[in-house]
């Protein structure tokens, strides 16, 4: 059984405030008075592009959203408003701010990826590469960075690889015995003479691994518009441009989700 969306955001913040609040806050309960309230905003200190208002509003429900999700936002920009109990404020910020900081990174991160391939038809997909427990809110914010989703998980698409083909015995032998799940197929080739019997067996999508620009061009030309084509492997902002530029459909990279450094988001007083 699968988990929607907001059933993994409200189990992933419970799980931070048990983890972070225990018992409960030592520090604020003994030093801030029990009916205290107070008005706080939520800045971001460093250029983003901003994911997390349901975050916001999930943990602080009387919060003042003031940013939209995908929204580029300047160092310094208000991202909320929230008010209420000073002590139950505290106590929830760094589990907010946490989850908030990460999932705009992966949207920052993303964004620098679109950018990178302006102009070009390749678009940006992620991968499995998530932080377990976190896929639907990273790949959440890989949508907010202007990328597209690949699949969420084993259930939703084949995708054979190059153990799925060994034990299949062959590439053709592969994707004919997926055909029986009536779900789309894509199967990964290492070389350009597994790109030609994959194509003759007519797949849904074709994933290029690890090749180079002149290969990938090669896989392109032969395709030749039938079958779209997917680039990944060890592909980076200084070498996005380059593969986009071959021709391919689809680039998918785990930087955008497993390398983001989390962005600087804070809590100040109003």
């Amino acid at each position: 059984m699968t988990v929607t969306y907001k059933e993994q955001l409200i189990k992933t913040l419970e799980l931070a405030f048990a983890e972070d609040i225990g018992s409960g806050d030592a520090t604020g309960n003994a030093v801030i008075p029990a009916d205290a309230t107070g008005k706080f905003a939520i800045n971001t200190r460093e250029d983003i592009i901003f994911c997390g208002a349901d975050v916001i509003i999930q943990v602080f429900p009387n919060a003042k959203i003031t940013a939209k999700d995908g929204a580029h936002l300047n160092a310094g920009a208000k991202i909320a408003e929230v008010f209420g109990n000073v002590r139950e404020i505290l106590a929830k910020e760094r589990s907010a701010l946490n989850l908030i900081q990460h999932l705009s990174a992966i949207s920052t991160e993303t964004a620098k990826y679109i950018d990178a391939i302006k102009g070009t038809n390749a678009k940006i997909l992620d991968t499995r590469k998530t932080t377990p427990g976190l896929r639907l809110l990273e790949k959440y914010a890989v949508k907010c960075g202007g990328g597209e989703n690949h699949r969420m998980g084993l259930y939703d698409m084949v995708l054979i690889k190059d153990n799925h083909i060994k034990a299949a015995g062959g590439i053709t032998a592969a994707i004919n015995k997926a055909r029986s799940t009536n779900l789309k197929i894509e199967i990964e080739c290492d070389t350009i003479e597994q790109v030609r019997e994959a194509i003759a067996a007519k797949p849904d999508m074709i994933l290029a691994d690890n090749m180079v620009p002149a290969q990938l061009r090669e896989v392109v030309a032969l395709a030749n518009g039938k079958i779209p084509i997917e680039a990944s492997g060890n592909i980076n902002l200084e070498s996005v441009r380059q593969i986009a530029e071959t021709g391919v459909d689809y680039i998918s990279t785990s930087k955008i989700t497993v390398g983001a450094k989390p962005v600087d988001i804070g809590l100040d007083e109003l």
